[in-house]
This record gives C-alpha cells, sequence and structure tokens, in this order.
C-alpha cells in the first residue's frame, strides 16, 4: 500500500492539475469510477490506476492501495473519489460525423465538457481552437460525464460552417438544414470578424425575455437539438 506522499505515482498525479503538466508528460487523471469506467470503455489507454485502500470501488481493475488521506490531497473534487485513473492522453482518430460544434477561443473547462456532453447526447463532434480550455482537464472530465472518451475531436475548421452569433444575423429555425456545422465563441469576446467571415452563414437564437444572451454551452445544445429536430423531421 502506498503510504508515502512522495511516492512517485502520487507526485504525477499532483503534477496533472496543470495543463502544461498534462501536455508535458502526455497523461491526464479521471477521478472517480464513473470516469475511468467511461474511459476504459471506450479503448483509452490506462498508465496506472489508485484506490482508496479503505474503501475499494466496485470497478474491477488492476491498481494500487493508497492511504485515504493520501488520495484525498492529490484529488481535485471536494470529496475524496474512491479511484483515480491515469490515462495516456492518445486522442483516438475516428471518423466525424455530419454534424458537430467548432468552438473558438472556449476558455471555460465547464463548457468545453458540457458541450461535449450535448454532442454525444446528438451524434455530433467537438472541434477546439487554440486557445481553448483542456478537454483533459479535471473540470472539462466532471462536467463532460464521460462524454468526452466518446465524442470524436477535431481541429478548428470554420469554412462551410455557421457562425451562431448574439444579435444581427437570421434566426436558427430559418438556416439551411444542409448547414449541419455550428461555429461558438467565448461568452466575452464571441466570434472575430474573421471566423464570421470565413464561415458559409450566420444565425442567432431569438430571445424573447430580458436576457442579453445564453450561455455558450446552451447555445450549442439547443443548435444541435434544433438540426437534429428539423433533419430527421424532414
Amino acid at each position: 500500500m502506498i503510504s508515502s506522499r512522495d511516492n512517485p505515482k502520487l507526485k504525477t498525479v499532483r503534477k496533472l492539475g496543470s495543463r502544461r503538466q498534462r501536455d508535458k508528460l502526455g497523461l491526464f487523471a479521471a477521478e472517480g469510477e464513473d470516469l475511468v469506467a467511461a474511459a476504459l470503455e471506450n479503448g483509452w489507454g490506462l498508465e496506472f490506476a489508485l484506490v482508496d485502500a479503505a474503501r475499494p470501488p466496485t470497478l474491477e481493475l488492476r491498481a494500487e492501495p493508497v492511504a485515504s488521506h493520501l488520495l484525498a490531497e492529490v484529488s481535485t473534487l471536494g470529496h475524496a473519489p474512491r479511484l483515480i485513473g491515469v490515462f495516456r492522453s492518445a486522442w483516438p482518430e475516428r471518423g466525424l460525423p455530419r454534424l458537430g460544434l467548432e468552438l473558438w477561443r472556449v476558455g471555460d473547462p465547464g463548457n468545453v465538457g458540457t458541450l461535449a456532453r450535448a454532442c454525444d447526447a446528438f451524434g455530433a463532434y467537438l472541434a477546439l481552437s487554440p486557445g481553448c480550455a483542456d478537454p483533459a482537464g479535471p473540470k472539462a472530465l466532471r462536467a463532460s460525464a464521460g462524454s468526452i472518451f466518446r465524442v470524436p475531436l477535431a481541429d478548428f475548421s470554420p469554412e462551410g460552417a455557421v457562425a451562431l452569433v448574439a444579435h444581427g444575423a437570421p434566426p436558427l429555425s430559418e438556416l439551411d438544414a444542409q448547414l449541419s456545422r455550428f461555429v461558438l465563441g467565448s461568452e466575452r469576446e464571441g466570434l472575430p470578424e474573421e471566423v464570421v467571415t470565413a464561415c458559409a452563414a450566420s444565425a442567432t437564437i431569438p430571445l424573447s425575455g430580458g436576457a442579453e444572451s445564453l450561455n455558450v454551452a446552451m447555445v450549442g445544445t439547443i443548435a444541435l437539438y434544433d438540426w437534429r429536430r428539423r433533419h430527421e423531421s424532414g
């Protein structure tokens, strides 16, 4: 059983709280049985796993027991997990479906994770520009509820897509149903003119209440649902 804070595996998990270290080591940490199980089920390579020696998980896998207080110390969760899995950051290549979201500098990891979950729900891919939050970061992984391990990832490419903007564009409901890729920007900055210009069309979600705009994760989810509804009923 691991009983020292200086254990190399515990040191690795601590480092993986940093995106720079995740990129450098080519690893990320998934905390909790559900996330670890989702990663394993979808073919991600497990480097090693650590389990709470006093509260072993129900998931069957080869793992090293750790003193409870030490596992809690390296966790990013408010409550200590029973299992932490460290995986290799080798994102599998998957064929891209027709439907997808292209994210431009969406820096909030919760929004990136939530949009990955929406893509999983509606059979879409997710594309990330430079400046987006790391989809393998702890907050993004939790927000995705494991969906990030199933969703095809791609590089950002707005050409031929639809720019979703807050104002000054036709309603989303009037969009040509053949256009199936949607570009979203960060809530603070939105989409720059050069990105909008690169897109094939622009659209907005009309609001009837007092809110100035919607959260970017809500916009992406609505766009995917609306396209799927119109495409399948057409």
